[in-house]
């Protein structure tokens, strides 16, 4: 039985089907070719190569560039599917032809890429990643850094959310009280807040400011339009930054390579 439906299962994958999904990493392959990392709203992140694509003349290559929203026709292959066809929904131009907003979008869809398994759905996670490129295309160029950097840690915290990493902000994590409006500490290891008590309890922890736990508690329950009307000012930016990284460094167990690029532009 388990055998026939394996086989069923098989026969029935179909060699060619269409999907959107979202550019979030190119390489060179060959001599022509793009090795591509796709993440898609109900087929997770898949890779795929684009025969040709590297050519001057190509059809393919101006709608499998980073960033770029498109409705692609792959085809089956033995190790890597192939994309016949691609059509762009969304180019997201003014966030790759702006350096500032560039490194924003290259920092999600790195996030994207590190925290995602392939081929394991998260619809959510797709919703959040580009409705967060909708933003940084209309309105990342008028508006003030702080913004940029709220919608930023809107995004990484609803992130850490869809992909079962969310840091628990609002009781300790260790004696499970609910936590005062005093210099906590912020425990990448035990995944969030440990009060001044448990301090001992948790390796690595850093003091967290009153302000910086109100934000990060505001930006993991709001939408990112009230996220986006927080006010930051450098030094508070720069601590919730640095409370966040610590800790996806630890779930990753390696530095942001993106994360690094962005910091110095913005400096």
């Amino acid at each position: 039985m388990l055998l026939s439906t394996s086989v069923h299962k098989i026969m029935s994958t179909p060699k060619l089907y269409k999907t959107e999904a979202i550019v979030i990493k190119a390489s060179d392959l060959g001599e022509a070719d793009r090795l591509l990392t796709l993440y898609t709203p109900h087929l997770g992140k898949l890779k795929a190569v684009a025969r040709g694509a590297r050519k001057t003349k190509s059809k393919l290559g101006g709608h499998v560039e980073p960033l770029t929203h498109c409705l692609l026709m792959l085809a089956q292959g033995h190790t890597l599917d192939v994309v016949s066809q691609s059509q762009t929904l969304h180019s997201f131009q003014s966030v790759r032809e702006e350096l500032g907003r560039l490194s924003l979008g290259l920092y999600a869809a790195d996030l994207v890429n590190s925290f995602t398994e392939e081929r394991q759905e998260n619809f959510p996670l797709f919703r959040l990643f580009i409705d967060t490129l909708d933003w940084l295309s209309v309105a990342a160029g008028t508006t003030r850094q702080n913004k940029q950097d709220s919608a930023i840690h809107h995004f990484e915290l609803h992130l850490l959310e869809y992909v079962g990493y969310q840091p628990q902000l609002q009781d300790c994590v260790h004696c499970h009280c609910a936590l005062e409006p005093v210099t906590n500490y912020f425990s990448p290891n035990t995944g969030g807040i440990v009060c001044p008590g448990c301090r001992e309890h948790g390796a690595w922890v850093k003091p967290i400011s009153v302000n910086a736990l109100k934000c990060l508690r505001l930006f993991q329950a709001s939408p990112r339009e009230d996220a986006c009307r927080i006010r930051l000012n450098a030094e508070l930016s720069q601590e919730l930054k640095q409370h966040i990284q610590s800790y996806m460094r630890h779930l990753l167990e390696r530095d942001i390579k993106s994360a690094t690029w962005m910091d110095r532009l913005q400096k």
